[in-house]
């Protein structure tokens, strides 16, 4: 039965969302069946893990191309180990991975191609200048889903760690799946692992769902992230299990005068139902890059393990921008060594044309309904001189410490309160007034 459920999902056309709902986790999509599909093995594909199979899935992506007006079409792909470079994906297309199908990223680089920087971004993560795409894209489409019957995507990032390790890498690292300036993207019922940089990455997008995602990477890899959500907005993640060398999930939106000029912020997010670990990062990581800002972002029913931090706020003066109107509520941490992080301290600069003068603001953030056991180090909050951040909120947040500490939260530059919280916060996180949340926020926290 869960299987014809599944392919019931892959063989579906997304045409829009129904209702009005101002959380992206319970818009509802409309649904119409894809009536064309095909398989991989039909364009001469071996999935023996040694064939190279990016000219296959170039060609059947291209051919799929021709029914985007006849409803789309299907790439399924069976059981196998598929070995392939970059290949780029069409508008109304659903990639289907069939149970046992593996597709690995290949480690020829003559499979790679380099393209520009984000214009957000100025550069490469990395280094500057290009950088290789991505292993499997999608750019300004529309109605696009990734799938399977639980199928993995292996992105076989080690020589990619090497190589940045080292020294040597001629352009930035390739993320496992990007897809930039579409609409209406579904990631659902797959695993993936080993990612050269990002796991899945949509940058410039509207209305995307992951859901029912599985990603691990190394514990000893410290650039790696799962999710990585980057000026989009009406995006839903739920019901994922996250293991990462750095952060499981990042909002970023844009990199100091890059981001301020492009001005798109990641906006009316909500991440639920997700189990977190991330072993030299932040479980949820709001930043650094954020010069476009990131707004209504609403976080719940989290667990949060073997972290080296939980919630972080990451931002440093030149970045412009803000981060408001969070609400992170209804979380466990268990073994985490800081709960909570927020800094204007934190990262590089693209180049030397930052604006030093351009200062962050970070605003309207509530943390509430949550419990840890064995923590380290409750909070720490160091906001900048010249723009405190304000109206930090906690409220019914109980942590056991990991050892007896005199000072489990520290604090300067920020200004906020609390209620009912163990250890006791910090005198600048008592004030007695209350928080003031944006109008979208302060509905959800009303009905929760």
């Amino acid at each position: 039965m869960q299987g014809a459920i599944l392919l019931l999902l892959a063989l579906t056309n997304v045409v829009h969302t129904k209702g009005k709902s101002s959380d992206p986790c319970e818009a509802e999509l409309v649904l119409d069946p894809r009536p064309h599909s095909v398989s991989i093995t039909e364009f001469g594909a071996v999935g023996d893990g040694k064939v190279d199979n990016t000219l296959a899935f170039q060609n059947a992506v291209f051919y799929l191309k021709s029914f985007a007006d006849k409803g789309g079409a299907q790439l399924y792909v069976p059981a196998g180990r598929w070995l392939t470079g970059s290949f780029n994906l069409t508008s109304h297309l659903t990639l289907f991975l069939g149970k046992g199908a593996v597709i690995l990223g290949s480690h020829d680089l003559t499979r790679w191609e380099t393209i520009d920087p984000l214009p957000s971004y100025g550069r490469g993560i990395d280094v500057p200048g290009r950088r290789y795409r991505s292993l499997i894209n999608g750019y300004m489409l529309r109605d696009v889903v990734i799938t399977g019957d639980n199928g993995t995507i292996d992105g076989q990032g080690s020589m990619w760690w090497d190589q940045l390790a080292n020294g040597s890498l001629k352009y930035s690292r390739p993320h496992i799946i990007e897809v930039m300036s579409s609409n209406y993207v579904i990631v659902s019922n797959l695993t993936l692992s080993n990612p050269p940089a990002y796991s899945i990455h949509p940058v410039y997008c509207s209305d995307v769902h992951i859901h029912n995602v599985s990603i691990t990477s190394p514990a000893e890899l410290p650039h790696t992230d799962g999710i990585v959500l980057d000026s989009s907005d009406n995006v839903c993640v739920q019901d994922s299990a996250i293991t990462m060398g750095y952060d499981s999930i990042a909002l970023k939106s844009g990199w100091d005068e890059y981001g301020i000029t492009f001005n798109r912020s990641t906006s009316n997010a909500c991440i639920r139902r997700v189990d977190l670990r991330s072993y030299s990062g932040s479980a949820i990581a709001f930043g650094s890059e954020m010069s476009g800002g990131i707004s209504n972002i609403r976080v719940e029913q989290a667990n949060i393990l073997s972290s080296s931090r939980g919630i972080e706020l990451r931002t440093t003066r030149g970045r412009g921008g803000f981060i408001k109107d969070i609400i992170v509520t209804d979380i466990v941490m268990e073994d985490v060594q800081m709960a909570f992080s927020a800094t204007g301290q934190w990262g590089s600069h693209p180049d030397d044309d930052f604006n030093p003068d351009a200062l962050p603001v970070v605003e309207n953030i509530m943390l509430r309904n949550i419990t840890g056991t064995n923590i380290g180090v409750a909070g720490k909050f160091t906001g900048i001189p010249e723009l405190p951040f304000t109206s930090i909120c906690l409220s019914f947040i109980r942590l056991s410490m990991s050892y007896t500490s005199s000072a489990p939260w520290t604090c300067s530059d920020v200004v906020g309160s609390s209620s009912f919280v163990f250890p006791e916060p910090c005198l600048e996180l008592m004030s007695p007034s209350s928080c003031i949340l944006g109008p979208r926020s302060a509905g959800k926290l009303a009905a929760s």
